[in-house]
């Protein structure tokens, strides 16, 4: 919703504003409204106006702005639009369960108090000292309206909405209408699952008066099973975890674009903010219940990083890792600057292969440990084919003798040694070595690893390994 809000707000030259919406006060979760902050600011998709920048029409807390609705909950009683409701809840459960029961098409609330006073209503059962404000709907309320997205779209009928509670907090159906007006919101974006409020708020604005914004309804997100993507269930459904996994802001705003708009053109799947806002229109957008694909946020995440120079790069991976004391997990103990300069010479050879930024620290591990603790993986061992002892011998006198210790000449003289006169295809004739000097038969580039290491860690790496493939 942020994203195509703030391009619309952008490609109009209007204001992106954002309210926190609490007026429901039993399903504030503690730190939410700090993780909405930080997500949009994460992402680049921070407000114009919002509780902590401020603004023209501030409060931007509804629990804030009780001031602001009862007024007008008071015209529209005045006006015969609303009534008090003195309701019980356990009345209005035992409504739903006798229509239940009976199997009966109706539903929501049968209007028991419509047209009673105080006095009248406590005579009969199921009544409460504390009411709640209904709105007033007619029988010949309209159920259409035009959608930016989908064009004319009829709703259901709705029924008399509670528009004021108990406690004295409005309803978010009431205090929307009123900020929207008080606000100058005139383009309301949100999820398809509000298409069937939206008659209800065209009501309130006619009573009070103003004029209606237009609507966007947005399609819903989906799991690969189609199901709706659910907080509860699904981590990916809280954004700041794609930060804590190692995705790029700017490949998952990207993502998240392309779930409900047509791409650039043909093959053109990466493309900037300032692109997307450039060409941005509400019809354009698909309604077929985007399905949420971390597979291609992977591959577009991978792009990013890829189209990243090297010393951007390193420095997004030093963020993460510093942030997720990430080297505590993978070395057991902070990074020096030694390993910090390693990790800025070595991190050309992992770029070309990195999906997340999680990855980088993990590939280039074997750079950083101890010689004498890095550890040979067992299966890499066991997968060597025969005769990998003589190769490994004859590896490790070359490069004794070599003076030149950079890539290109470490790679010319094992090749010459263990291809040209021991007649060992390339694949089987380095597998040791990498082992050796990596730990696994799957690295980074071999020769540039070597390098990076030089020839005392390199030959301490290869001759441990050598010992080590005797006593077996």
């Amino acid at each position: 919703m942020a994203l195509f809000d703030k391009a619309w707000a952008r490609r109009t030259g209007g204001q992106f504003v954002l309210r926190i919406e609490d007026t429901d006060q039993n399903r504030l979760v503690e730190g939410s409204e700090e993780q909405i902050y930080q997500t949009l600011d994460w992402l680049g998709l921070g407000p114009d106006e919002s509780p902590r920048l401020g603004g023209p029409h501030g409060p931007y807390k509804q629990s804030e702005r009780l001031d602001t609705y009862r007024p007008y909950v008071d015209k529209l009683i005045e006006d015969g639009h609303a009534y008090y409701c003195w309701c019980s809840q356990e009345r209005l459960a035992q409504l739903r369960a006798d229509r239940a029961a009976a199997k009966s098409p109706q539903t929501g609330y049968d209007r028991m108090c419509l047209g009673m006073t105080k006095e009248e209503r406590a005579k009969l059962p199921g009544f409460t000292e504390n009411p709640v404000v209904r709105m007033r709907v007619p029988d010949d309320v309209e159920l259409g309206f035009d959608d930016l997205i989908r064009g004319h779209v009829n709703a259901p009928r709705p029924d008399d909405q509670v528009i004021l509670k108990a406690d004295g907090f409005p309803t978010y159906h009431m205090a929307v209408v009123v900020d929207d007006h008080l606000m100058g919101i005139d383009t309301v974006v949100r999820g398809e699952e509000w298409i069937s409020s939206t008659p209800k708020h065209i009501l309130l604005y006619t009573w009070l008066g103003w004029q209606v914004p237009r609507f966007a309804h947005m399609p819903l997100l989906r799991n690969s099973d189609k199901s709706k993507i659910s907080k509860r269930k699904n981590p990916a459904a809280r954004l700041m975890w794609f930060r804590e996994q190692g995705y790029l802001p700017d490949a998952l705003r990207n993502f998240l674009q392309l779930l409900a708009y047509p791409i650039l053109g043909e093959g053109q799947e990466v493309e900037s903010f300032e692109s997307f806002v450039a060409r941005f229109d509400w019809a354009d957008i698909a309604t077929g219940g985007p399905v949420f694909d971390l597979k291609k946020l992977d591959w577009l995440n991978g792009q990013y990083i890829r189209n990243l120079g090297p010393e951007a790069l390193t420095s997004r991976v030093f963020e993460y890792v510093d942030r997720m004391g990430q080297a505590q997990e993978v070395l057991g103990r902070d990074l020096t600057e030694r390993d910090r300069s390693i990790v800025r010479a070595a991190m050309p050879l992992v770029r070309e292969r990195l999906t997340l930024l999680s990855e980088a620290l993990p590939k280039l591990a074997f750079l950083l440990v101890n010689d004498d603790s890095l550890v040979f993986d067992a299966d890499s061992v066991a997968k060597l084919k025969d005769g990998a002892d003589e190769i490994q011998h004859a590896a490790v006198e070359v490069l004794k003798g070599l003076d030149d210790f950079s890539a290109d000449a470490i790679q010319a003289a094992l090749r010459a040694r263990l291809c040209d006169d021991m007649g060992v295809k390339p694949r089987l004739a380095f597998a040791p070595v990498r082992v050796a000097v990596t730990g696994s038969r799957v690295s980074p580039p071999l020769f540039e690893a070597m390098e990076i290491l030089g020839p005392q860690s390199t030959l301490h790496r290869m001759q441990r390994f050598e010992a080590e493939m005797k006593r077996q």
